[in-house]
């Protein structure tokens, strides 16, 4: 019953796409904090989910309850037609995690790692041919503690499909990592997606949900705030532009007449024009009447960071 709920509640957003993961109303709390505060969301099948906030929004309890590692106080989950409290047994056969702070024996090879990880879950993949895909074999006798970090996070993908999961969660996989190697990640979870696994991807990195999601649950304080595509949200809740200029006129009150600007501000030489629609256009062609013509004018456009901010009243450091 506590899965019907989920599903009667959640697929609102999946155009007829089946859900590998319903959460209605999921609440969860330590001791007096509360950690989740009434989440409803539904996963698709094949598509990256992000779920995108802060530290300390709710989103590795969220997985960990849709793991079956943390059972909720209340609400209804169903992971791929199974309550995780319930039976998380089975569940995990059909799942696999990289947790926020994977580690390893220092001096465990890359083989022995794939190995034990296979045995635990019988009938998933050969670990060889794993080993192979996300190129490692070259690495194969290679302590841990040898790995650089690119190939370090190769390995936790590796060992988190080698049981051939339907369904994969990342908490965290970037963090710590150079802007190489993260992008390096990055390539890696569009693979996973490519291979036909549904990805649950934890981030609090802006960029990182921008690039990768195909929707995303804003979490703050405990509770999903907002769930669409990028694109999506940055239409419904941050859909203006701003024209930005540097110049030494002083006088710009022109520019509050232009048809589409909304404000105007100034930091010092430093001009910022926002708007809407066309702004862009009109400003220029302003600009040109009066005989300004910056050479760096340019079009800032609206990113999930505008959309957080939109959302919860503050930025969201990273």
């Amino acid at each position: 019953m506590a899965n019907v709920m989920a599903r009667r509640a959640d697929l609102r957003d999946l155009d007829g796409r089946e859900a590998v993961i319903t959460a209605s109303h999921v609440q969860k709390s330590y001791r007096g904090f509360t950690a989740l505060r009434d989440a409803t969301f539904a996963v698709a099948r094949g598509e990256i989910f992000g779920l995108l906030g802060p530290n300390g929004a709710g989103k590795t309890t969220t997985v960990e309850c849709l793991q079956g590692l943390r059972r909720p106080d209340g609400g209804a989950i169903a992971v791929l037609g199974l309550d995780p409290a319930r039976h998380s047994r089975e569940l995990r056969r059909r799942i696999g995690c990289q947790l926020q702070e994977s580690a390893l024996p220092e001096h465990i090879r890359v083989w022995e790692a794939l190995e034990l990880f296979a045995s635990l879950t019988p009938g998933g993949r050969d670990w060889r041919d794993v080993m192979a895909e996300w190129g490692l074999a070259d690495k194969s006798r290679a302590a841990f503690h040898s790995l650089s970090g690119g190939q370090r996070q190769r390995l936790f993908v590796a060992l988190a499909v080698v049981n051939g999961p339907e369904v994969v969660f990342l908490d965290e996989m970037t963090t710590g990592l150079d802007p190489a190697a993260r992008r390096v990640a990055w390539a890696l979870i569009r693979e996973i997606r490519e291979r036909g696994t549904t990805v649950v991807l934890v981030t609090h990195f802006m960029e990182e949900a921008e690039r990768l999601c195909d929707r995303i649950a804003v979490m703050d304080r405990g509770k999903v705030v907002a769930l669409d595509s990028p694109r999506g949200l940055i239409v419904s809740h941050a859909a203006g532009v701003r024209v930005v200029f540097t110049t030494d006129v002083a006088d710009l009150a022109f520019l509050e007449g232009v048809r589409h600007v909304e404000a105007v501000r100034r930091e010092g030489p430093r001009v910022v024009v926002e708007g809407r629609g066309a702004v862009l256009a009109h400003v220029a062609a302003a600009l040109v009447a009066q005989g300004i013509a910056p050479a760096d004018l340019h079009v800032e456009t609206p990113t999930l960071e505008d959309v957080f901010l939109s959302l919860t009243g503050h930025v969201m450091a990273e």
